[in-house]
């Protein structure tokens, strides 16, 4: 295989990779940040299994955003893996392996998420049975998500250590995914502490720039060539 060819098939599988990362990213805001407040309420599980009864097919399509987040995560990991394999192939097992124990997490809000929902149409259990369940599955569904914030954070650190090293996209779309990593594990840590601050929204906004960035980056340019 000549070295054009070879460059051409890496371009392809870098934009492959953006697509799966821009619809990760896309499932992940829809599903997460515009759906799932109208369903889960914060503190409140006797609203929630209210809107759960009412807003049946809205949980649903909420849940349906979940299964596309989880199978995108898992192809994202998977199609950085290939793309990075043959620059820095530790680095590469790294992003592929903590992609897709994000994935695994989030799995866990999905279990969660539609065991409420049967719970919820539920004709057994009783109505303060219903309540404390929805409770419970509405903390997993945060801590599952708190848990794969861990783990996003993780895989953009060596996803921006190849990119520094082998200069094969712009050296500060790397720095800001490694700034990005490190704030999302702070954030978590300090959310974990209990402590409640704006500050931890500043945090995140770096992995934002840099997932997006990246994104961008993929889908556009692909990947650079080698010594370029």
């Amino acid at each position: 295989m000549t070295k054009n060819n070879s460059q051409r098939q890496l371009i392809t599988t870098a934009k492959v990779t953006g697509v799966w990362y821009l619809i990760m990213a896309i499932s992940g805001m829809l599903g997460f940040i515009v759906f799932h407040p109208q369903i889960f309420v914060s503190n409140d599980p006797e609203k929630t299994l209210t809107n759960l009864i009412n807003l049946e097919s809205l949980s649903r399509i909420r849940l349906l955003f979940e299964f596309v987040l989880i199978i995108a995560q898992a192809l994202t990991a998977v199609w950085f893996y290939r793309l990075f394999k043959d620059i820095n192939n530790w680095a590469a097992w790294a992003v592929g392996i903590w992609g897709m124990m994000n994935s695994a997490a989030i799995m866990i809000s999905a279990i969660s998420m539609s065991s409420a929902i049967e719970i919820a149409s539920s004709s057994i259990q009783t109505h303060e049975d219903k309540v404390i369940l929805i409770e419970l599955l509405g903390n997993l569904i945060t801590n599952a998500w708190g848990v794969g914030s861990l783990f996003f954070g993780l895989w953009l650190i060596p996803m921006g250590y190849i990119i520094i090293r082998s200069k094969r996209m712009p050296i500060w779309l790397g720095r800001t995914l490694i700034i990005g990593g490190i704030g999302y594990l702070l954030s978590t840590f300090i959310n974990c502490l209990g402590l409640n601050s704006p500050f931890l929204q500043i945090l995140v906004i770096p992995a934002t720039v840099g997932e997006f960035w990246m994104i961008g980056y993929l889908l556009i340019y692909g990947i650079r060539p080698m010594n370029n």
